[in-house]
């Protein structure tokens, strides 16, 4: 696991070796083992390296067998062995034992359509120095970021905007101001920037299962995979034989994953995802797994850990549960830094805690990401098909009932009944694909529109993910879950956590030929009435305990709303200032009606005073300050 960077100087400056060393030194924390660089005139590449297989050799740049290409990378080619075999019958000759110069003898052997036959996580940079063509590669499910900036002068890009900015050509500009491009209600609504947008102004991100290509002909990014569509319910199916090959299939992405020359182990959160991932890991090992865990103190109902723990009994594992009391305006600015843009999902808290105690024990940790997604996990796909069945009810009944939920003060705990039934019943009021959208967005339309000064209606842009109709109307709303939170939400969490804490994380359900698998599964054995994950859940018996198979779901999360509700005062401190008025972005009447109904026990607006937290500590880190270092 690596942060690469890179810059090439389109009016033909030779590229410095002072510029790369700064650019990838904001970078040392994705790899603090070491670094390695490649100049070709105006055109230079870095990386910083975190070693995780072949130790010893696979120093970056990568290359082929004449040097003509060159590459950096960051990643996992799970495939690797058996692409090399293939390679070396072909006459291609290998200099190291690793992964990532497979890539560089692919593209000799099948040019630009080399990312075709990867199996893995990775972000790629590869230059073709013959034909002075560089390529930049992201995985088809988007666990490895990378992002680019391009004027007339530079293409710039790395693992992380903060390489960026490094380079003295590109500008600090705020994608929030009222003269920029308004991205303010995408953000108020999701919680993050959506891909291929970022917080600064011209900065983008390269789509997953996309490659850009930079050569005297232009700049332009290519689709090398698409996401399958999901396939339709089918009453006549029987779930056997699916679950069969799904176990087929899951045993192989696990057993890829565990191929590591350094200490590996899992999170393990109790939940039916991290627990399989587990159980299958046992299944395949010959000493028992190091596992971790992390509680919080403050409210139980948010405490995973005793499920954790009766998990890691049943499998015998190594286990550790950590249990902490952290402070969530401590970890504000650092969780900001590493993320390089305002991200809202509190879930980062643990996410970083735990990698970061977990890195103490091993390098490399497997986790549950992306069961939900795959499976119809969320209970939202649920209540969407609720709503289809109580569409008879009418939208005025539905919003007096809204109302009335209203008058009633909302808790902080995760199971807060009042808080979820006023969710519920304001979603209900509106079409499916609208009712949806309400369940999981941060701020409600209403709410966002009155907040924000800028404000322009994001439902013109939350449309392009609505999918066409189908006979299951349920499945567009999995597959705009699949495009949008999976990547820009879960992975970036997932990545920036555990690169914070230099672990490598891996995720076997994103393994594309699982999701390829499991698209052709029939809708009606995920969620199968009320049971959501059904074929899932049928797979892990025998495996796991009925109980935790069984058991209701629970997200990942930590009590921040009854943090912030014990000492408001650095919230107000921090979203009242006098710098954060002078933006001019945000309605400042508002934003303190929400700290007093916060603070008051009226409202539970922990997620919605977060949102504005993290995006006024992004202007003070990126924005305001003369230099970022």
């Amino acid at each position: 696991m690596c942060g690469i960077c890179g810059v090439i100087h389109l009016d033909g400056k030779p590229v410095s070796d002072r510029l790369l060393e700064a650019m990838n030194n904001t970078l040392i924390h994705r790899g603090p083992v070491g670094a390695g660089y490649y100049i070709d005139d105006n055109m230079g590449l870095a990386m910083r390296r975190l070693s995780i297989i072949d130790l010893e050799g696979s120093d970056q740049p990568l290359y082929n067998e004449d040097e003509s290409v060159a590459l950096v990378f960051n990643g996992e080619i799970y495939n690797f062995q058996d692409l090399r075999d293939d390679l070396a019958k072909r006459g291609h000759r290998f200099r190291t034992e690793g992964d990532g110069e497979t890539v560089a003898h692919l593209y000799e052997e099948y040019g630009e359509n080399c990312f075709e036959h990867l199996r893995g996580m990775y972000a790629i940079a590869l230059w073709d120095k013959r034909e002075k063509c560089l390529l930049l590669a992201r995985d088809r499910m988007g666990q490895k970021p990378l992002y680019y900036y391009k004027d007339d002068k530079v293409l710039v890009f790395a693992s992380e905007i903060k390489a960026i900015l490094a380079h003295p050509d590109v500008p600090r500009k705020s994608g929030f101001s009222v003269h920029g491009k308004a991205i303010i209600d995408e953000y108020l609504s999701f919680g993050y920037v959506p891909t291929s947008n970022t917080a600064f102004q011209n900065i983008n991100m390269l789509k997953e299962a996309h490659f850009l290509k930079f050569d005297d002909k232009g700049c332009d990014t290519h689709t090398y995979w698409d996401l399958p569509d999901l396939t339709n319910a089918d009453s006549n199916a029987k779930p056997e034989p699916y679950i069969l090959q799904l176990q087929q299939h899951l045993e192989e992405a696990v057993k890829l994953r565990l191929i590591s020359d350094v200490p590996l182990g899992a999170f393990l959160s109790g939940g039916l995802d991290s627990s399989l991932i587990v159980a299958l890991m046992r299944r395949h090992s010959n000493s028992a797994i190091k596992t971790f865990s992390i509680g919080f103190e403050g409210d139980d109902s948010f405490d995973e850990t005793p499920y954790a723990q009766q998990v890691a009994e049943y499998l015998e594992t190594d286990h550790t549960a950590f249990t902490v009391k952290p402070d969530a305006m401590e970890l504000l600015s650092d969780l900001v830094w590493h993320h390089d843009q305002p991200f809202a999902d509190s879930s980062a808290i643990p996410t970083y805690l735990v990698s970061k105690l977990t890195r103490e024990h091993v390098t490399v940790a497997l986790t549950g990401d992306g069961g939900d997604e795959l499976f119809a996990g969320y209970e939202r796909f649920y209540a969407a098909k609720l709503f289809q069945k109580l569409s008879v009810i009418p939208r005025p009944l539905w919003k007096g009932l809204a109302k009335a939920i209203d008058l009633l003060p909302e808790g902080t705990g995760y199971y807060n009944t009042i808080k979820r039934a006023g969710r519920f019943a304001r979603a209900g009021s509106k079409p499916i694909f609208d009712a949806y959208f309400d369940l999981v967005r941060v701020f409600s339309q209403e709410l966002a529109q009155e907040i924000a000064i800028n404000s322009k209606s994001v439902e013109a842009s939350i449309r392009r993910y609505e999918a066409q109709p189908m006979p299951f109307p349920l499945i567009p709303l999995v597959m705009a879950n699949m495009w949008t939170y999976l990547p820009d939400d879960l992975l970036i969490k997932a990545d920036r956590c555990s690169m914070q804490a230099s672990l490598e994380a891996r995720a076997p359900f994103l393994d594309h030929k699982l999701v390829e698998y499991v698209a052709t599964i029939p809708f009606n054995f995920k969620l199968n009435g009320s049971t959501t994950k059904y074929i899932l859940k049928e797979s892990a018996r025998g495996l796991l305990p009925d109980e935790i198979i069984d058991r209701k779901k629970h997200g990942f999360g930590v009590p921040l709303g009854a943090w912030l509700r014990r000492d408001i005062s650095p919230v107000r401190d921090i979203l009242l200032s006098q710098t954060a008025r002078e933006r001019g972005l945000l309605n400042m009447q508002v934003v303190e009606r929400l700290i007093d109904e916060h603070a008051s026990g009226k409202r539970d607006h922990n997620r919605q005073l977060w949102t504005l937290l993290t995006l006024e500590e992004w202007h003070r880190r990126f924005i305001d300050p003369v230099t970022l270092y």
